[in-house]
């Protein structure tokens, strides 16, 4: 399209202006200095009387980007492409608004303000268990009528709030848009120290297929605008959220090993040896029928857009894939546990989407109910042979009931020996209990996932199904051997909460991880060679009674170190053995390429981003050069959105 404007200045002015206000309503422009290929969207969400929302979420439709607005209304997007986006707001109770075309340009802030209109939205009846196992059958109009005056509650709150006055300045690292209510918790991590492979020549660990830290990180940095906390980066889990190339499994094994050693970017005399799993992959339509029941937290701390709304649509999806031979019973838990859906065959998806398009949030947390009731109606319907789980969604918020760690553990063991194994999907921000949810997967044969928008929903319950659903191995264990005549010293990048004593290896009766059909696992090790400056002592000489001595023929070979593996079949009880060695020449030794040199940026990145004392030469930019190099093939755009968050990182640091 070609537009005339007019010979004067300022009529040209005037034309100009009136363009824009029909290409971009409620749209200005002012001057950022942020620089490079993005700009900075702001505004407000309101009602029709002009007062703020608090907790609305605001999206850039179709990609991962989101913001939730503080008690002013206010949100931040601070990194958007530059070009044309749709924007959409929402909020519980309110009809969403969306604005199509906005116009972001580069190094510039976009302003965007929304005003959203009232819906109301009757809850239905559901059948709720009280604590004295008596089922009762709640009226419509009751729940409404405490929906109501819950909403009235919560209202009254955010107004008080926002007549507060704000902090001077946020806490070094404890900022959160939900301000004093953040209760998030995370588990300190120590990250793992050199040790001399002289006096510890063997490095033990579980495998990890969690990857619910990348996404919690994605959630910090894109929707938050902030860097994470140190203790929310796993970077086991930020490696293993990126699907590579391993060969295939061939034979007896479910699945097959490969390693591969290369000069650490960050540190060139040290090397970083990689050891990768994969696992073999099961096509939908050949998994072994499924006896799932959707355990959903329906408390008040999930009445917020990127909780049970977003729960509500990524289970539609899970249930979209559902086959007739498969099983969907749905309970819920709040002030009680209650059974809202009982076993459903797969192919009456109408039945089973309308009982989750009823749920509503509202009241306090049973979480220990909820778990016990799930498990209970996973053993009513149990199918030998079959993929019998729980599917636990929630922000972790477990306050009424069996809520001690001790005895919710205990609990999620006890039914795993009978077969039925826990999935853990996170929600939302403010109050994610990360360190529970995770220790919950792990103990109940399962995994952990966070969800931040409804692509992840997409990739966790309908791209990797089998992966988070179908478990072929498990109590996983990789055991090292280091050859001291190469290597002087080594360190295991991440697993921190994974280590083994060495002893644990040949024992079966210690719990390790589990691994899902198609699932890869990656482990990072650095490595110092026999001859550079070792940052470890080289020689053990505390012992009284004996010498470590290395072995003549151990100097005659190329061998690095050996990998050694056990597991299990998911219904057996004794572990199988796989031996691996990995053996370079030095002369034959390049830099990291293709997938391990991706694997080894997303490492770098996890270090600086933990401010890790080991994090040696590397830097954000290191870490996108060394990104954009090794980007490949990348058909879902997930590298591309690794190098968009590495870029955000470095400019929020700056």
């Amino acid at each position: 399209m070609i537009t005339l404007f007019p010979r004067s200045a300022a009529a040209r002015g005037r034309a100009l202006a009136a363009a824009l206000l029909l290409i971009l309503p409620s749209v200005t422009l002012a001057t950022d200095p942020s620089p490079g290929t993005t700009g900075r969207v702001e505004g407000t969400v309101r009602d029709q009387a002009g007062a703020p929302i608090a907790n609305a979420q605001v999206v850039v439709v179709g990609t991962a980007l989101s913001a939730t607005s503080d008690t002013a209304g206010r949100y931040v997007l601070p990194a958007v492409r530059a070009g044309r986006i749709d924007l959409q707001a929402s909020f519980v109770g309110f009809k969403s608004m969306r604005v199509l075309g906005v116009r972001v340009r580069a190094g510039r802030t976009t302003v965007q303000h929304f005003t959203l209109e009232r819906s109301v939205v009757e809850l239905q009846e559901a059948t709720v268990v009280t604590p004295e196992g008596r089922p009762v059958l709640v009226p419509r109009d009751e729940v409404a009528a405490k929906q109501r005056a819950e909403a009235d509650v919560a209202r009254r709150m955010a107004v008080t709030s926002q007549a507060a006055p704000a902090a001077a300045a946020p806490p070094a690292g404890g900022w959160s848009p939900h301000g004093d209510f953040n209760t998030e918790e995370y588990k300190r991590i120590y990250d793992n120290r050199f040790l001399s492979a002289r006096g510890n020549p063997l490095s033990t660990f579980g495998i990890d297929v969690d990857r619910a830290s990348y996404t919690n990180v994605r959630r910090f940095l894109m929707q938050e605008g902030r860097l994470p906390p140190a203790d929310a980066v796993r970077i086991e889990e930020l490696v293993n959220y990126f699907p590579y190339a391993y060969p295939e499994p061939r034979g007896e094994h479910p699945f097959a090993v490969a390693t591969d050693i290369a000069p650490a970017p960050w540190a060139p005399e040290h090397r970083l040896v990689r050891i990768g799993l994969q696992g073999r992959r099961i096509e939908t339509a050949k998994l072994p029928a499924s006896n799932l029941v959707f355990l959903i937290d329906v408390s008040g701390s999930m009445d917020m857009p990127t909780k049970l709304p977003l729960v509500k649509q990524a289970f539609r999806l899970l249930v979209d894939q559902l086959r007739p031979q498969d099983r969907v019973a749905i309970v819920v838990y709040a002030g009680a546990a209650g059974l809202v859906l009982p076993s459903t065959p797969g192919d009456r998806k109408g039945e089973i989407l309308a009982a989750i398009e009823r749920l509503q949030a509202g009241g306090s947390t049973a979480g220990g109910a909820g778990i016990q009731l799930a498990y209970d109606e996973v053993r009513r319907n149990f199918v030998k042979g079959g993929n019998n789980r729980v599917v636990l969604a929630t922000d972790g918020d477990f306050n009424v009931g069996v809520s001690s760690e001790g005895e919710l553990v205990r609990m999620v063991e006890q039914r795993r020996e009978e077969g039925a194994y826990l999935t853990v999907l996170g929600f939302g921000s403010g109050n994610l209990k990360d360190a529970r949810m995770e220790q919950l997967a792990d103990k109940g044969n399962g995994n952990y996932g966070y969800v931040d928008n409804l692509l992840e929903a997409r990739k966790t319950l309908v791209s990797e199904l089998g992966a988070t659903l179908v478990t072929i191995a498990k109590d996983v264990k990789l055991q090292v051997e280091f050859n001291p005549a190469r290597v002087q010293a080594y360190r295991l990048i991440g697993y921190e909460n994974r280590l083994l004593a060495k002893e644990d290896f040949d024992d079966d009766t210690k719990d390790s991880g589990e691994m899902g059909a198609g699932h890869s696992v990656t482990a990072l090790y650095e490595v110092v060679p026999v001859g550079a400056p070792s940052p470890v002592a080289l020689k053990d000489d505390s012992l009284r009674y004996q010498q470590v001595e290395v072995r003549r023929e151990a100097g005659a070979t190329d061998e690095w170190l050996t990998v050694k593996l056990r597991y299990k079949d998911p219904k057996g009880g004794a572990s199988r053995l796989l031996v691996h060695p990995l053996r370079v020449p030095d002369r034959e030794m390049g830099a990291p390429r293709g997938d391990f040199a991706w694997a080894t940026a997303v490492a770098g990145f996890g270090m600086v981003l933990r401010e890790s004392e080991f994090k040696g030469s590397a830097t954000f930019d290191q870490v996108l050069a060394l990104a954009r190099a090794a980007r490949g093939e990348d058909a879902e755009g997930y590298r591309a959105e690794f190098v968009r968050l590495v870029e955000l990182a470095r400019d929020l640091k700056r």
